[in-house]
């Protein structure tokens, strides 16, 4: 069995008998107690398990796999709650239209609206992009709390193209405009084919859950500077976040 497997039993194993000792949970799995211990310790320094506090010794769960489990069904009720709004999104366009949320230091797209515009640029689902470099990126980079942001801004800003904006104090002042619900603009900066434009879904809480973009070829840059995709985009997350 590989290592990576019995990992995964025994973290299995641990969420459903906690707290427990290496002994009774070798015993359970038919392990080799020393193969038990190793899983159980991979899992600590990973941060999934801990020592249980006295009088009760074992192992137990940490509350990781709490934010795991929020984290998968934020992604999936977001979803669910937008997937009809971004087909009426793209019909309003008439441009492809992206759902993303924030996984680290980049955006990942988990829902795409494609234009029937022949003309199109395909970037699948699943896509990740650095958050400095997009305009979703930017829309949840800019509402993250102070500390995080500075710590993703001041860790290096990477230039992708010659439009990428890698000055730490211009990006702060447009992420400072997002935050006060200017609609986010990003033109050639992860790719110079691309223009998009997005704005937050927020939950009903008031955190920022992800967010929605319409995105362009770059020659298909709208004349009004994308002011009516902007109102579009606006109304769609209104309704996202309203089901929320």
């Amino acid at each position: 069995m590989s290592t990576a497997l019995t990992a995964l039993r025994v973290l299995d194993e641990v969420a459903k008998l906690q707290p427990v000792g290496v002994t009774a949970l070798a015993e359970r799995m038919d392990l080799p107690k020393s193969s038990a211990q190793r899983a159980l310790k991979a899992l600590e320094t990973a941060g999934w398990i801990r020592q249980a506090a006295l009088p009760k010794k074992g192992w137990v769960l940490t509350t990781k796999a709490i934010d795991v489990a929020q984290r998968v069904a934020a992604e999936v009720g977001v979803r669910e709650a937008a997937r009809d709004v971004l087909t009426r999104l793209r019909d309003a366009t008439g441009e492809s239209v992206h759902l993303t949320i924030r996984e680290g230091r980049e955006v990942v797209i988990i829902d795409v609206v494609e234009t029937v515009n022949p003309t199109r640029i395909y970037i699948p689902l699943g896509t990740r992009s650095p958050l400095h470099a997009t305009a979703t990126g930017k829309v949840l980079l800019a509402h993250l709390e102070p500390g995080q942001r500075d710590e993703i801004i001041d860790a290096g800003l990477e230039q992708l193209t010659d439009a990428t904006v890698t000055d730490a104090a211009q990006l702060r002042a447009e992420l400072d405009g997002i935050r006060e619900g200017r609609c986010a603009m990003v033109k050639g900066e992860l790719r110079d084919d691309i223009a998009s434009f997005a704005v937050p879904v927020f939950s009903r809480s008031g955190p920022v859950l992800g967010a929605i973009s319409v995105f362009v070829p770059r020659y298909r840059f709208p004349d009004d500077d994308g002011a009516a995709f902007c109102r579009e985009l606006k109304k769609a997350a209104a309704v996202i976040s309203e089901r929320l």
